[in-house]
């Protein structure tokens, strides 16, 4: 395995449940790491790493199972972490943090997304593993369920439109299948995800969403698929090369203009060139030593651009 840096597990499974970058990575290389053990911070693009919950003295470990950071995290500094039974919000980039308890009984927050109007609309979705989908619009003060039409609220992955603005939709991966909000997360309708591939653990839309509708969903066992159609008909694409879970989907910035998308499977990365036609392995020479989890590239998916991956056991790879 070929890395400038790996974040080291501890001697007990710390699983990496997600990674996520600052907007201006570029500028300032700040990142979060969500593990078994807490949530950590590098200011160096990944290189180094420190406990983001100093703050909290706490006596034992905190699961973090997700985090997610403001659009405007330059200027607000704000972010969120999943842990047992609510959600930490901090406005100082993780310095100091306060909690929200989410209703009982206390859900597993599986995964977090922040809309990209947050500045205007202060919109914070929440997925659970047992309890469907909680929403915020009060920047992550207080949280309520919304899970009508949703018929199973076990989700796995949860993405925001690029122009969530405007379109109000939201996606949900689950263990039967993909769901399909139009009004901010308030109710949801299942689309035509083939059921026989679920469960659906990764899902990517196109950064033109709003005008192309095109979905990317990536599944346990069944590889990728994709919609051009916001999910009323799907495609499997690279059956012969996705024989393991997808764990990540990355599109490339300018997509579809550059139809760029990278995979991350359990050991490799493959890029499509053509929007999921035909794959290739992606830097070659890179194999990790224990199944990978999930995969952040903050500044695109250029040959020579960083990546993050975490993996099952611990520990986060810098590509």
């Amino acid at each position: 395995m070929t890395a400038d840096a790996y974040m080291a597990a501890s001697d007990l499974l710390d699983t990496v449940n997600a990674v996520v970058v600052s907007p201006n990575f570029t500028n300032d290389g700040v990142c979060f790491a969500a593990r078994n053990s807490g949530l950590y911070r590098s200011d160096d693009g990944g290189r180094s790493w420190s406990m983001a919950y100093r703050s909290l003295e706490l006596d034992v470990l905190v699961a973090t199972t997700a985090v997610a950071v403001s659009p405007n995290f330059s200027a607000d500094q704000t972010v969120f972490a999943g842990v047992s039974g609510g959600i930490l919000r901090s406005a100082d980039g993780g310095a100091t943090w306060s909690a929200a308890t989410l209703p009982l009984p206390a859900p597993l927050i599986t995964a977090l997304a922040v809309s990209p109007n947050f500045a205007k609309d202060g919109v914070v979705l929440a997925g659970t593993m047992e309890d469907g989908v909680f929403r915020s619009s009060d920047r992550g003060a207080s949280w309520a369920a919304w899970n009508f039409g949703l018929f199973d609220l076990h989700i796995l992955c949860l993405a925001l439109s690029p122009s969530f603005a405007t379109d109000e939709t939201v996606v949900v991966g689950t263990e039967s299948g993909l769901f399909r909000s139009t009004n901010s997360g308030r109710a949801w309708r299942e689309t035509a995800f083939p059921p026989e591939a679920a469960p659906v653990l990764s899902v990517a839309p196109s950064p033109t969403y709003a005008d192309d509708g095109t979905l990317f969903a990536g599944t346990e066992l069944k590889g990728l698929f994709r919609s051009d159609d916001r999910g009323q008909s799907w495609t499997s694409l690279g059956a012969d090369v996705m024989t393991e879970a997808v764990a990540g989907i990355v599109l490339d910035p300018a997509f579809p203009a550059k139809p760029h998308v990278l995979v991350l499977l359990a050991d490799r990365l493959v890029l499509s060139r053509d929007g999921g036609a035909s794959w290739s392995d992606w830097r070659a020479s890179v194999s990790f030593e224990t199944a990978t989890a999930l995969i952040a590239t903050p500044q695109g998916v250029e040959p020579d651009a960083p990546v993050l991956v975490g993996l099952m056991e611990g520990g986060v790879v810098r590509l």
